[in-house]
């Protein structure tokens, strides 16, 4: 269970990202002002801008100096409905309220300057929940190259929850070519 400014989620689907070996890793190329903090204390949050507009943030998990991160997916609402709700006013229903990793940002209120953030600390507490039966393991979503090949099976989610994000395999880029 995670708890953010008022909101708390069960977490419903987590993607697992293995730093300087992991070429879908923002630290794969090694420590950048952008990705110190997945190289600092584990048990903190890394925040970070993704394609320019939406807020995404990780948790730290390997020993300071050894890059590793578990991406915060999707999650379920337990508590906190009306301020998640008023973050999330384009939300169609309950169960999306916090369906996508800046959705998820969005209703626990984790802004830009959150990276860094301790958890366990306020506003951030990440607290163990009821492990649910079955997880399911598969590619995670949207990484393409040698980072999204079936070598990194590192997506996990609860099967047929309402919460958890869809699939979308990475499409290859193509060639440009010039006319």
């Amino acid at each position: 269970m995670l708890t953010g400014r008022g909101v708390s989620v069960r977490l419903t689907e987590v993607e697992a990202y293995l730093g300087e070996a992991d070429p879908g890793s923002h630290a794969f190329r090694g420590v950048t002002p952008r990705t110190r903090t997945m190289f600092g204390e584990p048990g903190h949050l890394y925040v970070y801008f993704s394609y320019g507009m939406h807020v995404c943030a990780n948790v730290v998990c390997s020993p300071a100096g050894v890059a590793s991160a578990v991406l915060l997916r999707a999650g379920e609402v337990v508590d906190g409905f009306e301020l998640a709700r008023e973050r999330r006013p384009t939300a169609r229903s309950d169960a999306e309220l916090a369906r996508g990793p800046a959705r998820l940002t969005k209703a626990l209120g984790i802004a830009l300057t959150d990276d860094t953030a301790a958890l366990g600390v306020a506003p951030f507490l990440l607290e163990p929940a009821p492990h649910p039966s079955p997880v399911e393991v598969g590619p995670r979503v949207g990484v393409s190259g040698a980072g999204g090949t079936d070598a990194f099976p590192l997506r996990f989610w609860i099967p047929g929850d309402p919460t958890v994000s869809a699939y979308r395999a990475s499409a290859p880029r193509g060639r440009l070519t010039r006319p």
